[in-house]
């Protein structure tokens, strides 16, 4: 990679702690989305322990402390996926009531949900499984991603909204940021991503790894809430699915 500037030196501190902006703001607004933000949010800032995979196949910022090239570890990314998952979490949610009803017991029992848990856990499956492969870790993070929401899908029809309608809209929030980069600080994107190793097209300058990250993040995140608590907006829709479901358990 080329040499970073002195100036890039705490760029990714102040890009990652600017999406807390939107956050606090939708936190102090909105107390319906509250307790799905600190849930969702507390559920992915431990992923930013993850930079190590990153650190440098993907992309290498200057970090505080230096802690990402010393360690694998940085203070950012905690701060980065705590935002993140909790902005990621309420896409959906901004336009919709809230989440009122619960899915029965004997809903829980059809035969939609048998993969329940693996539905969940699939993102974190197939990274494990593709991470293995030679190619940058960043890939196998979006297919991961892309797979945790179609299986989700499959087990939480109900939730299939949730994460077109979620995930545009993370994704749009997301590019508006990733542009706020580039303007603020020309020459960053270009320094700090591993181009070599990446997709050559850029599409507005920039990364297509970060875009469809965006997407497939706020895909799968825009649902996990419902799908673990087991809520459900629309009763008479969940009633509908769960009687499906029963009969074609039978």
């Amino acid at each position: 990679m080329p040499a970073i500037a002195p100036g890039f030196r705490y760029v990714w501190l102040m890009w990652g702690s600017a999406f807390l902006l939107p956050w606090t703001a939708l936190f102090i607004a909105s107390p319906t989305l509250r307790r799905p933000m600190l849930w969702a949010s507390t559920l992915t800032a431990p992923l930013g322990l993850t930079e190590y995979l990153f650190v440098p196949a993907y992309w290498n910022p200057p970090s505080s402390l230096d802690l990402a090239h010393r360690t694998g570890f940085d203070i950012e990314s905690l701060i980065f996926c705590f935002a993140i998952g909790g902005l990621a979490s309420v896409g959906y949610r901004i336009l919709a009531p809230p989440s009122e009803h619960a899915v029965t017991p004997e809903g829980r029992r059809s035969h939609l949900h048998r993969w329940h848990r693996v539905a969940l856990v699939s993102p974190f499956l197939v990274f494990g499984v593709l991470s293995i492969l030679p190619w940058n870790p960043i890939y196998p993070g979006i297919v991961a991603l892309f797979a945790g929401a179609l299986a989700t899908g499959l087990c939480r029809p109900d939730l299939w909204r949730h994460a077109v309608v979620g995930g545009a809209m993370f994704l749009a929030l997301y590019a508006v940021f990733l542009l706020g980069l580039k303007w603020l600080w020309p020459g960053y994107i270009e320094v700090v991503w591993n181009r070599s190793d990446l997709i050559a097209w850029r599409p507005a300058g920039l990364p297509p790894e970060e875009l469809l990250f965006g997407l497939g993040f706020g895909m799968y995140w825009s649902g996990v809430y419902e799908h673990v608590t087991w809520r459900h907006r629309d009763e008479l829709r969940l009633r509908v699915i769960t009687a499906n479901g029963q009969r074609a358990s039978d």
